[in-house]
């Protein structure tokens, strides 16, 4: 795979045209858009970085982060708090992200999304209002290992980092993902199915594969 480097700025840009080629035929339908990351490559950021030029385009985006997704604690620690397995088959709820927000936005669906499920500081519902996404609208979902789980993406990037980057940028309490991260990509192998790839070794100085 070869990759061309690029600025932060100038990816944004790139990106957000490439979404707004997307946009449904007379204004109906919504763009899904999955940014498949570990957290350590920081997805967040770049989904902010996109959800802003986006609405500077003039479409209204709706940014969801699948860690509001997580399942209560007593399911995601069922095999220990520190359980690679678990974090990988188990602790994001994929039946509420498929029900909250990905149903609403199919055609002929409310369109109104549930932002967040569960909080994991409190363990308890979040009880956040459902947000409206219109005709028209950009849906930016970012989190870890989402593909592979048929969910209904028109576009998907996948942030890449090298084994040794990803291990140098996860903080010492969260080294027990790792093997997780890895299982994940040998099974879903992200980088051969996103549509675009971005390498992110170093978060200042990205490269794509366009």
């Amino acid at each position: 795979m070869r990759f061309e480097p690029i600025s932060r700025d100038r990816l944004a840009d790139l990106l957000a045209a490439r979404v707004d080629s997307l946009a449904p035929a007379e204004g109906a339908g919504r763009t899904r858009v999955g940014l498949d990351a570990a957290a350590a490559a920081d997805p967040g950021r770049l989904a902010a970085e996109l959800a802003e030029r986006l609405r500077a385009r003039g479409r209204p985006v709706l940014t969801v982060d699948t860690h509001g997704f997580l399942r209560p604690a007593s399911l995601r620690y069922e095999y220990g708090h520190h359980d690679p397995d678990s974090y990988r088959d188990s602790w994001f709820d994929e039946g509420a992200l498929w029900r909250e927000v990905f149903g609403p936005l199919e055609d002929g669906g409310s369109g109104t999304v549930l932002p967040d499920l569960w909080d994991p500081a409190t363990d308890r519902a979040t009880r956040s209002a459902r947000r409206a996404l219109p005709p028209g609208g950009v849906l930016l979902l970012h989190g870890p290992m989402l593909l592979g789980r048929w969910f209904p993406f028109d576009l998907t990037v996948h942030l890449h980092l090298t084994p040794a980057a990803l291990r140098r940028r996860t903080p010492a309490g969260e080294q027990w993902t790792l093997p997780a991260l890895a299982r994940y990509a040998e099974e879903a192998e992200p980088a051969a199915g996103a549509d675009v790839v971005v390498r992110l070794d170093d978060p200042a100085r990205p490269a794509w594969t366009g």
